[in-house]
């Protein structure tokens, strides 16, 4: 019973994980069409999209520097994304593979 409620658990942590990087990511990728289309830099959303890309997406800043500014930042912060989309991926699948042993959890990893 110990065992299922543990894989139940982690189940849970590794679906919080999954989906918290998504959300990094899609607020990151929505940064990028703000920069591509020109947004205002002023408007709340868009400070606000661009604040998480320098909080969580500072890794990839001006790692590619293509001669249009607004290219680069779109490449540097899809990249960005894709990363947190990775990584969410593969820390959520090692979370549920510490599921205790005989546990249905498991199998579906």
């Amino acid at each position: 019973m110990a065992a299922s409620g543990t894989a139940r658990i982690l189940s849970l942590v590794a679906t919080i994980v999954r989906v918290a990087c998504a959300v990094i990511a899609g607020v990151i990728v929505v940064h990028a069409l703000f920069v591509l289309f020109e947004a205002n830099p002023e408007n709340g959303l868009v400070s606000f999209a661009a604040s998480w890309r320098d909080s969580f997406g500072w890794f990839t800043r001006d790692l590619f520097t293509p001669s249009d500014p607004k290219i680069a930042e779109a490449i540097n912060a899809g990249l960005a994304a894709l990363i947190w989309v990775v990584v969410g991926s593969l820390l959520s699948k090692l979370i549920v593979r510490l599921a205790p042993e005989g546990s249905s959890k498991k199998a579906d990893a």
